[in-house]
């Protein structure tokens, strides 16, 4: 009997300690990674920061499912590399109003350093309380504009002709701002286009959540996967892999230095700190 009670003792200590050190193995393993290249300082610039409104994980027209959003750490990683970069951030989503956040990415296994300081961040708070419509936001005013990701972006980023509008009119405003995202974010890219009304991010080189991860993941209700519409809108994909996709990491910057793509969550902090120092490098040029 002691026998058994010792036994079973050791497997729930080592149980536990396995669960205390998960964040650790994940972030070992390329979840998360720590970002370790140049930092620019941008303090007159302006950035913008776009997520979605969708907030149940289920077929489209169902109502219940699980809760869903914006990955926390696609918001909270963009807007502090922005925000310590001294530039002036606002949030803004697809219908304005509180921001849903995916809750299984405010976990303390998914939690990230950057998604603790948000939740004592009472300024950063309300911006997500209380999200700008994007109708009601003129996109030409900002330098940067982000689109975070998250699975609740599959269900309106694509689909909304006022983000597609803006996104269009914003290639083409006075400030040139260098616009992007990560993951499910860039299908908020699908639809814009030129002048000429072609898609605009058609031959440019760009990345999003691959096919592979979604489907290691098993969430494949969602109706739009972003690589699969961004090969279909004309743009040149590429990503990395590992043994799963959720692990990997990966940028790209299109020829034109216009368009920045991460290709998941691992993907924020370095998209942030890459758009910055493209507007960094229009300064340095003779």
């Amino acid at each position: 009997m002691k026998k058994w009670l010792y036994s079973l003792v050791g497997i729930l200590a080592l149980a536990a300690m396995i669960v205390l050190a998960m964040p650790t193995i994940l972030h070992k393993a390329g979840f998360h990674p720590d970002y370790n290249g140049p930092k620019v300082a941008l303090p007159t610039k302006r950035a913008l920061v776009i997520t979605t409104s969708h907030n149940v994980l289920a077929a489209v027209g169902e109502t219940e499912g699980p809760a869903t959003g914006v990955v926390a750490s696609e918001l909270t990683h963009p807007y502090y590399v922005f925000v310590d970069g001294g530039m002036q951030v606002e949030v803004a989503s697809i219908k304005g109003g509180k921001i849903p956040v995916a809750p299984d990415s405010l976990s303390r296994i998914s939690a990230t350093p950057e998604t603790k300081r948000f939740l004592q961040d009472s300024i950063f708070q309300a911006k997500v309380d209380n999200s700008i419509n994007i109708a009601d936001i003129d996109f030409g005013e900002y330098d940067i504009i982000f689109l975070a990701g998250g699975w609740g972006a599959a269900y309106d980023l694509g689909y909304s002709p006022v983000l597609a509008n803006k996104i269009s009119s914003a290639y083409y405003a006075e400030k040139q701002p260098v616009i992007g995202g990560v993951c499910h974010g860039v299908l908020g890219l699908i639809n814009a286009k030129d002048r000429d009304g072609s898609l605009l991010i058609a031959g440019r080189g760009m990345t999003g959540v691959t096919d592979k991860q979604i489907k290691e993941l098993n969430i494949e209700i969602t109706p739009q996967h972003p690589e699969t519409e961004l090969r279909k809108a004309g743009a040149l994909f590429e990503s990395q892999t590992a043994f799963r996709d959720m692990f990997a990491t990966h940028v790209v910057v299109d020829e034109e230095k216009r368009f920045v793509t991460g290709q998941n969550q691992n993907s924020s902090t370095e998209t942030a700190h890459t758009m910055m120092q493209l507007i960094a490098d229009r300064g340095q040029q003779p």
